[in-house]
């Protein structure tokens, strides 16, 4: 009687060995869906906020928890004085209306620092305080720079200012510029003179260490610059991207 065939550990290895892969593909398929579901996400967002306001964002919500509350109203662009956007622009980001969401120039000077002068740009932290969260981390930046050059395909010039001035921090708890208006001088932000649109610019981007009211003498000079930096654009044409 002949003997039955045995099968050799060396016949069972190649089937041990698909069974990892068989489990990674699934787990693969998943992972590229869940991504591009993500993605898919933030692209409609990027195109509703193109029109539509956003209601709130993730930075807001955490300080209205830790505070109790926060101020902030929304003010059209043709609610804002027009020397605000172009204080605003002078402030943070003198070349707004040359880039496409990343000021190289910048950054190159930054990193020729070491790191310690700011080079994001009013589109990045419109990126940032919109969809995103505050803190670093290689995530948040990736993403950042992802979205960026989106929400600049999409949205206007004009409109990513907007967003800006209506998004920003500028006293602990005080969001957009009719809040700001309003708490720091008692005006609208249709009313604001360039004093006050410049001292409004001044106080980012530390608005919880410095005040529009209460200038310290490093706000002042700041303010000065500001309200220089806010003609020049002006004269020079690159303030044209935003204003009617």
């Amino acid at each position: 009687m002949a003997a039955t065939p045995k099968t050799s550990r060396k016949a069972k290895q190649p089937e041990a060995a698909m069974a990892p892969r068989r489990l990674r593909r699934p787990v693969l398929r998943w992972a590229l869906r869940g991504l591009l579901a993500v993605a898919g996400f933030f692209a409609l967002l990027v195109v509703l906020f193109s029109m539509l306001n956003p209601p709130v964002n993730i930075y807001q919500l955490q300080e209205s928890a830790r505070l109790g509350g926060v101020e902030r109203e929304w003010a059209d662009w043709d609610e804002i004085a027009p020397v605000m956007g172009r204080s605003a622009v002078a402030a943070e980001d003198a070349n707004f209306c040359l880039h496409w969401g990343f000021d190289m120039a910048a950054i190159r000077a930054a990193v020729a620092q070491g790191g310690n002068r700011g080079a994001s740009t009013i589109s990045q932290q419109v990126v940032k305080n919109v969809f995103l969260w505050h803190g670093r981390s290689y995530l948040r930046k990736a993403m950042e720079a992802v979205l960026t050059p989106a929400v600049e395909l999409i949205w206007s010039k004009q409109r990513v200012l907007e967003v800006y001035l209506n998004v920003a921090e500028f006293d602990e708890g005080v969001f957009g510029v009719q809040a700001a208006a309003r708490h720091y001088f008692g005006v609208e932000a249709r009313d604001l003179s360039a004093l006050q649109a410049a001292r409004l610019a001044a106080v980012l981007p530390d608005p919880k260490g410095r005040s529009a009211s209460k200038p310290t003498s490093f706000v002042r000079q700041r303010t000065r610059a500001i309200m220089s930096g806010a003609e020049t654009i002006a004269a020079d044409g690159r303030a044209a991207c935003f204003e009617d």
